[in-house]
C-alpha cells in the first residue's frame, strides 16, 4: 500500500514539473521577443560642427543600418537658419534618408540640423534622438554690411545731378545688389561700380521732382561676390527741398537784334514794341528748357523762343504784330526753373505795338483838297478835262516812301468805271513823286457826267499786307475806296 502511494506521488510530481517547464519556456520566449536590445545604427553627414558643404545643392544624409519607419524619421528631421526653416526634398535610397534644399544652400549662412524625438525601425526597435549639427555651405565668410550711404537720412538736396552712393564692407555681386535696391519715385537709372565693387553709385536718368520725400530700401537679398547675403534690410530717406525760392518773372522788355546779339531797346513793353523787335522775359533764377514753351499770346502771334541767358528768354516774331491791336502776353504758371519748381500762376501783361500805320492825309484835284475825314464813305466830285478826259490826283501819305516802294506803289492804285456800266476804262498816263510822301497821278479816258446823267468811278488804294507800303512791315489797315463823280469845270464851279 505504501509503495502504491509513493508511485502515485512520483507521477503527480513529474506532471507538475512538466507543466512548470512548459510555462517557463513560454515565459522565456515572450521575454526574449521584447528584450532585443540591439542599438539602431545611425550616421549623419555632416557629423562635424561647422562643416562646410562643398556645393549649394549638396545633400544632408542620414545613414541607417536597418530599415526604418520612414514617416517617423522624416517627422523629426528639421533644418533651419536665422532666415527660418529650410524647405527641401526628402527621399530614401535604401535605408538612407537624403535632404536637398529647394532653393539651394546660401553661402555663409549657418544652418542647424536638429533631430529631437523617437523613431522606430521596421523590426520594432526604438531610437530616442536629441541631436544638433551646425554646418555651412560653399563658405562661411562674413556677411556684407552697408558701411555708409548718401544722401544722408533727412538731408536736403536739389533735383539735378543727384547721385545715390552705397558703400559696402565687402565686394558685392552686382546683379543681386542692384536688384535689392529700390528707390521710390525713380524711374530709369544707371549703375556705376567703384573700389572693386564695394561702392555702388545710382544715377537717375531724369531730374528728381522738387519738394518731395524720396525713400530707398536695400533688401537683405543683396549678396557679396562669394554669395553671402546681408544680415538685414537697410532703408533711408531725404528731401529735395534745398531750393525754396519759387521762380517768377522779373522783367519783360523789347529787344532789337543786331550783329548776332539781342539788345534792349530801352522802351517799355506796353507801348514800345516796334518793327523788328523781339520780347525778352527775365526771371529771378536759372530756368529749365521747358521755359521755351511757356509763352503764348492772345490774339495769337507766331514766332519762336530761344534762351538769351540761363534766366532770360527772347521771343522773336515770324511777322510783325498788327498795329493798333492790344495783345496779351501770357507766361504759363507751369513754367519751371532748373530745379523743377513752378511759377504757380499765369503772368499776364498787355501791350500795343508801336508800329506806324500808313494813312492818306489828303487828295488834291486841281485846287480842291479833300482831307482824310472827307475820304471815308463819300462821293467826291472831281474835275475832268472835257477834251482828253484827263484827271489829275495828288495823294498825300502820312509816311515817307523809299525808292523801291515808290516804284511799286503807283501800280497798285487803280481807277475803274462804276456807273453807268457803259463807261470806258481809264488809263494811267503819268506818275510823279513830287516829294517822298506825295504822289501825283494822271489818268485819261474818263467820261464827264452832267446833272442829268452823272458818271462815277472808283478810286482804289489797297491796304493790308499786300497793299501799298512805304516799308516792308508798314501798310494801311484796309483798302480805301473812293467814289469819284466826274464833271466838267463849269459844273464844279
Amino acid at each position: 500500500m505504501s509503495r502504491l502511494l509513493n508511485n502515485f506521488q512520483l507521477k503527480k510530481y513529474a506532471q507538475l514539473w512538466k507543466y512548470a517547464f512548459i510555462l517557463l519556456c513560454v515565459v522565456l520566449n515572450i521575454s526574449c521577443s521584447f528584450a532585443d536590445l540591439r542599438q539602431i545604427g545611425i550616421k549623419i553627414a555632416p557629423d562635424v560642427t561647422d562643416f562646410i558643404l562643398p556645393a549649394a545643392d549638396s545633400p544632408i544624409i542620414l545613414y541607417f543600418d536597418t530599415e526604418m519607419i520612414k514617416k517617423d524619421v522624416e517627422g523629426i528631421m528639421q533644418i533651419s537658419s536665422d532666415l527660418g526653416a529650410v524647405k527641401g526634398d526628402k527621399y530614401w535610397v535604401g535605408n538612407n534618408l537624403y535632404f536637398t534644399p529647394l532653393s539651394g544652400w546660401t553661402a555663409g549662412v549657418r544652418y542647424t540640423l536638429s533631430m529631437t524625438g523617437t523613431m522606430r525601425s521596421a523590426d520594432g526597435r526604438d531610437l530616442r534622438m536629441e541631436r544638433y549639427v551646425s554646418f555651412y555651405a560653399v563658405n562661411k565668410n562674413d556677411p556684407p554690411a552697408l558701411v555708409s550711404f548718401s544722401p544722408l537720412n533727412g538731408s536736403s538736396t536739389g533735383t539735378n545731378d543727384v547721385v545715390f552712393e552705397f558703400n559696402f564692407s565687402r565686394s558685392m555681386d552686382r546683379f543681386s545688389a542692384e536688384s535689392a535696391i529700390t528707390i521710390d519715385g525713380i524711374g530709369s537709372r544707371s549703375f556705376e561700380w567703384l573700389a572693386e565693387d564695394k561702392i555702388l553709385k545710382i544715377i537717375p536718368n531724369k531730374p528728381l521732382s522738387p519738394w518731395i520725400v524720396y525713400r530707398w530700401n536695400l533688401k537683405e537679398s543683396a549678396k557679396s561676390i562669394d554669395g553671402v547675403p546681408m544680415l538685414k534690410n537697410y532703408s533711408g530717406y531725404f528731401n529735395t527741398d534745398l531750393d525754396k525760392t519759387l521762380p517768377q518773372v522779373v522783367k519783360i522788355f523789347p529787344v532789337l537784334y543786331a550783329d548776332g546779339l539781342w539788345y534792349p531797346t530801352g522802351a517799355d513793353i506796353e507801348t514800345g514794341l516796334g518793327i523788328g523787335h523781339g520780347i525778352a522775359v527775365e526771371f529771378n533764377k536759372k530756368m529749365s528748357e521747358s521755359v521755351l514753351r511757356s509763352i503764348r499770346f492772345e490774339p495769337s502771334l507766331a514766332g519762336r523762343t530761344e534762351m538769351l541767358s540761363e534766366n532770360c528768354i527772347v521771343y522773336s516774331f515770324s511777322k510783325t504784330p498788327e498795329p493798333d491791336i492790344t495783345y496779351t502776353l501770357i507766361i504759363s504758371g507751369d513754367t519751371k526753373d532748373s530745379e523743377g519748381l513752378k511759377t504757380g500762376s499765369d503772368y499776364k501783361i498787355n501791350f500795343t505795338p508801336d508800329i506806324s500805320v500808313l494813312n492818306i492825309i489828303s487828295i488834291k484835284n486841281g485846287e480842291i483838297i479833300y482831307n482824310a475825314g472827307q475820304l471815308i464813305n463819300s462821293s467826291l466830285p472831281v474835275y475832268v478835262n472835257p477834251v482828253t478826259g484827263g484827271l489829275n490826283l495828288s495823294i498825300h501819305f502820312s509816311l515817307m516812301f523809299g525808292n523801291e516802294e515808290k516804284k511799286n506803289t503807283p501800280q497798285k492804285i487803280t481807277i475803274n468805271p462804276f456807273f453807268p456800266k457803259t463807261l470806258s476804262p481809264a488809263a494811267l498816263q503819268f506818275v510823279e513823286w513830287t516829294s517822298d510822301d506825295r504822289l501825283l497821278m494822271r489818268w485819261e479816258g474818263l467820261a464827264c457826267g452832267n446833272e442829268e446823267i452823272p458818271s462815277y468811278y472808283i478810286l482804289t488804294i489797297p491796304g493790308g499786307r499786300g497793299g501799298i507800303s512805304p516799308d516792308q512791315e508798314v501798310y494801311m489797315k484796309e483798302d480805301i475806296k473812293i467814289y469819284l463823280s466826274t464833271f466838267v469845270l463849269e459844273y464844279v464851279k
